[in-house]
């Protein structure tokens, strides 16, 4: 596919084109210089052509180990997969001596270069700015506002010589998973399926795509080596690391293939307790973190073996848990652990006790920084991600439940049974049951959880949120 990389300084408007053109919120944008720090890519259409878009961090003149020399280092990688490159000046401010440094930095560069001239919504006020754009030697500049929608159309003038026929791919389609695959019935409907154990349920969820990525998000506290992993997992420096707490601000996605299995990685800017945060950057990127979390599949939480589970661990872990993903726990920086064998029995007792509600929390201990322990991650990821869509017939679960009634009778409802009639899983992913009882306001949360303990012991399903929905039973003595 057609890739175009957009370059240029900090703060001239690269992620709000990026966005338009990707049809999506997907970068973070602000009026701080600087927001971008890692590039990250998405397909996006250019009229009626799609392309690959590439969004970069600002063109810094560092050459240090500093965040800035980073982050030129990062983009100077993005573009060595540019077949154009887009690069975007600020016609308000007009040109300033980086522009015209980096104007000959892509001279010498063996890529086709497009100047845009961007913020030119009021000719009047850019008319100069313009005009100086012909003076960096990289053609006819493009006059356009990325955050108003003009000039898109001599940009695709400009870029269709270079572009090739290309197929449409979906392979970054961010719909949510579990929402994909929601119950399409209403209220009524559902309870019209009550006692029928021949009806597939399954029929009406989003069936899996053979050779779709597995969508993975690594999420966790600040500096806790979540970057550091996924560049130990893909082989390659392809987000910024550091010492510093807070480089990540923007969710990088990245595609990758372990064994022959696809996956679409996911890193996140680290999450504070919500009283530490005060920076409005801070906050898009936690709102970044979270839409990740949403649109993931499976959730690998990072924690720093060397501070482990503060309450933010717990807090993250939790609403990872409420939102229906599966979770696995990577424990980093393991080889700095002495007393391991004790240090993990801590550890288990930790989740057991803040994660009542989930049961055998699958636990990899790794050091990504030394690339161990990073086999063992995957296995665990597909074995959780199997579980995750995991489904019990109709027939089977109904004999299980006249089982468990037996063993164990739900409490006397204003003195008389409170049967539990009937009970079908209705959708995985996160496996998803509904039970029809007599009273079901009635029916304690004890007992609710007698079931779904239940539901994980005898059909194995460990370590993912179950969820189960208790609805009143047909009175047979009502029309």
């Amino acid at each position: 596919m057609f890739t175009l990389v957009i370059a240029g300084r900090p703060n001239v408007g690269k992620s709000t084109l990026f966005n338009r053109l990707s049809r999506k919120k997907l970068a973070i944008i602000d009026d701080t210089p600087g927001v971008t720090r890692d590039w990250r890519e998405s397909e996006g259409w250019i009229l009626d052509r799609q392309i690959r878009l590439i969004d970069t961090a600002g063109l810094e003149e560092s050459f240090d180990d500093s965040i800035p020399a980073r982050m030129r280092r990062q983009t100077e990688a993005a573009m060595k997969q540019a077949d154009a490159i887009l690069f975007l000046v600020d016609g308000r401010a007009g040109l300033t001596p980086m522009d015209k440094h980096f104007a000959d930095f892509l001279r010498k560069q063996n890529i086709p270069v497009i100047l845009g001239v961007n913020k030119c919504e009021h000719e009047a006020a850019a008319a100069a700015g313009l005009a100086e754009a012909y003076g960096l030697g990289l053609g006819e500049p493009l006059p356009f506002s990325a955050a108003h929608g003009y000039g898109l159309e001599d940009l695709y003038n400009a870029l269709l010589p270079l572009m090739r026929e290309e197929e449409k791919s979906d392979e970054d389609d961010e719909s949510p998973t579990t929402e994909d695959a929601a119950l399409p019935l209403q209220e009524n409907d559902l309870d019209a399926l009550e006692g029928r154990e021949d009806y597939d349920f399954s029929l009406n969820e989003k069936p899996l795509e053979e050779g779709k990525p597995l969508r993975l998000a690594i999420v966790g506290r600040p500096n806790v080596g979540k970057s550091t992993l996924l560049n130990a997992l893909v082989g390659e420096d392809r987000v910024m690391t550091g010492p510093e707490a807070g480089i990540t601000r923007d969710a990088i996605a990245v595609k990758w293939e372990w064994r022959g299995h696809k996956f679409r990685l996911v890193d996140t800017a680290g999450m504070r307790r919500k009283a530490r945060i005060d920076d409005k950057i801070e906050k898009m990127s936690v709102d970044d973190t979270l839409r990740a979390i949403r649109l993931a599949e499976v959730v690998v939480l990072v924690i720093d073996a060397e501070i482990m589970f503060e309450r933010q661990d717990m807090v993250i872990a939790d609403l990872i848990v409420r939102e229906g993903r599966a979770l696995v726990i990577a424990i980093n920086k393991w080889d700095a652990i002495d007393d391991k064998t004790e240090h993990l029995k801590r550890a288990k007792e930790r989740i057991e006790e803040s994660l009542g509600q989930l049961k055998d929390v699958p636990i990899v201990t790794l050091s990504a920084l030394r690339e161990k322990g990073l086999d063992q991650l995957m296995k665990t990821v597909l074995e959780t991600y199997a579980v995750w869509n995991q489904r019990v017939k109709t027939p089977t679960l109904n004999r299980w439940l006249r089982g468990m009634e037996e063993q164990n009778p739900a409490p006397l409802a204003q003195g008389r049974h409170n049967r539990l009639r009937y009970i079908t899983q209705i959708k995985s992913r996160p496996p998803t049951f509904a039970m029809w009882v007599n009273r079901p306001d009635d029916l304690p949360e004890t007992h609710k959880r007698f079931i779904i303990n239940g539901l994980r012991r005898d059909f194995g399903i460990p370590g993912v949120p179950i969820r189960l929905l208790v609805r009143a039973s047909k009175n047979p003595y009502t029309d």
